[in-house]
C-alpha cells in the first residue's frame, strides 16, 4: 500500500528528489494531475525536461540502436531522440517518464539499467539528469498491467497522489479558472474527482477530474449558448455533473448579488443565507480585490464573520492573499489584522 500525500505536498516532495537527483514514481487516478505536479516541481527547481512516453516506445528508445562499425566487424548502440538528449544535456534536467505502467514490459525493463546505473551499452548520463516517472493504476482501467518489481524498487520512493479540493482551488484561482467553478466545486468538494473502473457503464463517457473541470472553465470562458454549454460541460464531465453545475448557474446568474454593488456599499449589501451562494460571492470578490478596493472587501468579510460566516470569510482573505500578496502592505490589511477576523486568519 503506497502513501497518500496532496499535491501541494507532493511538489515539495519532488522538488527534494530532483535536487537530490534520486528517483521518484508517483502513482494516482487519471487526471489527478500528476505530470503538472512533475512540471511544477521541476519548474520550481529550475529545471529543463524531457518528455518521454514508454507506452509508445520501443525498447532500443532507451538503450540506443545498434549500429555496425565502419568494418562490419562490430557493432555499438547508437543513442538517438530522448536518450540522446538526455546523455548531452548539460543544465539539470528532469526525464519525465509519463504513463510508464501502460508500457510493455520490454520497454519497461529497458529502462532498468538507465535507472539505478545511470548508464546504458557504454553511455553515461550527467550528473545533471535525474528520473521521475507517473503512472495509473490497475484498478484505473487505464491499460496498466503493472510494473515490473525490478524496476519498481530502482525508485527512491513511491507515492500516490490524492485530490484536494483547496489545492486545485489555489492552482485554479492562480490560473484564472471562472469564479463560478471554483465556487461550484467548494460548495461540491466530492465531485471534484469521481471515478470507478470498475463500475462505469459507458467506457466513452467522461469523468469528473481536477483535468476535465479545468476543460469545463475553458468552455465556461467560451460564452457558449446553453444549448451548446451544457452539452460541451457533459462532454467534459459527465452529464450527471454537468446537469449539477449548469443548476448552480443558473441559480447564480438569477440570484447572485452583484460583486461590483458591495464593493461600492459593503455595510449595507446584502449578506446570503445559501452556502452555495456565500460560496459564490466570496470567491468573485477575492478576484476583484486589489490594492484599491480590499479595504471595501475587508469591511464585507468582518460582516461575514460576524454574522457567523467564519469559514467564508477567513477563505475570502485566505484566496485574495494567494491572488494579490501585495495587500498584505496595505493600510487596510494592517487595520484587518487587529480585528477578530484578523486575529482568526493569522492564526
Amino acid at each position: 500500500m503506497t502513501i497518500a500525500i496532496n499535491p501541494q505536498k507532493a511538489e515539495q516532495l519532488l522538488r527534494a528528489f530532483i535536487l537530490s537527483c534520486t528517483p521518484i514514481l508517483l502513482t494516482g487516478a487519471p487526471g489527478v494531475g500528476k505530470s503538472s505536479i512533475v512540471e511544477a516541481a521541476a519548474k520550481g527547481a529550475g529545471y529543463d525536461i524531457i518528455l518521454s512516453h514508454p507506452v509508445v516506445s520501443d525498447p532500443t528508445d532507451a538503450k540506443g540502436l545498434p549500429w555496425p562499425s565502419k568494418d562490419g566487424e562490430s557493432a555499438t548502440f547508437l543513442p538517438f531522440g530522448d536518450l540522446d538528449q538526455a546523455i548531452h544535456a548539460t543544465r539539470p534536467t528532469v526525464w519525465f517518464l509519463d504513463d510508464l505502467g501502460q508500457a510493455s514490459p520490454t520497454v519497461q525493463a529497458s529502462y532498468m539499467q538507465l535507472l539505478l546505473a545511470r548508464r546504458v551499452n557504454g553511455h553515461k548520463l550527467p550528473d545533471c539528469v535525474t528520473f521521475v516517472a507517473a503512472t495509473n493504476r490497475r484498478s484505473d482501467r487505464a491499460g496498466v498491467t503493472g510494473i515490473l518489481t525490478p524496476v519498481l524498487s530502482r525508485f527512491g520512493s513511491v507515492l500516490e497522489i490524492e485530490v484536494s479540493v483547496d489545492d486545485w482551488t489555489q492552482w485554479a484561482l492562480a490560473a484564472d479558472m471562472p469564479p463560478e467553478l471554483i465556487s461550484f466545486l467548494r460548495f461540491r468538494p466530492e465531485l471534484l474527482h469521481v471515478f470507478d473502473g470498475a463500475k462505469r457503464a459507458n467506457d466513452m463517457e467522461n469523468f469528473p477530474c481536477p483535468r476535465t473541470w479545468e476543460y469545463v472553465g475553458k468552455i465556461h470562458k467560451m460564452g457558449l449558448p446553453g444549448d451548446l454549454e451544457f452539452p460541451a460541460f457533459a462532454g467534459a464531465v459527465g452529464e450527471g455533473a454537468a446537469i449539477e453545475f449548469r443548476a448552480f448557474l443558473s441559480m447564480l446568474r438569477s440570484s447572485l448579488p452583484n460583486p461590483d454593488k458591495i464593493i461600492l456599499d459593503p455595510d449595507s449589501a446584502p449578506i446570503p443565507s445559501r452556502p452555495d451562494m456565500l460560496w459564490a460571492v466570496c470567491t468573485a470578490l477575492s478576484k476583484k480585490a486589489s490594492d484599491a478596493n480590499c479595504g471595501r472587501i475587508f469591511r464585507y468579510a468582518e460582516r461575514l464573520y460576524a454574522d457567523g460566516k467564519s469559514e467564508f470569510a477567513v477563505l475570502m482573505v485566505k484566496d485574495i492573499t494567494r491572488l494579490t500578496p501585495t495587500i498584505s502592505e496595505t493600510p487596510d490589511w494592517a487595520r484587518l489584522a487587529v480585528s477578530d477576523l484578523g486575529k482568526s486568519f493569522l492564526g
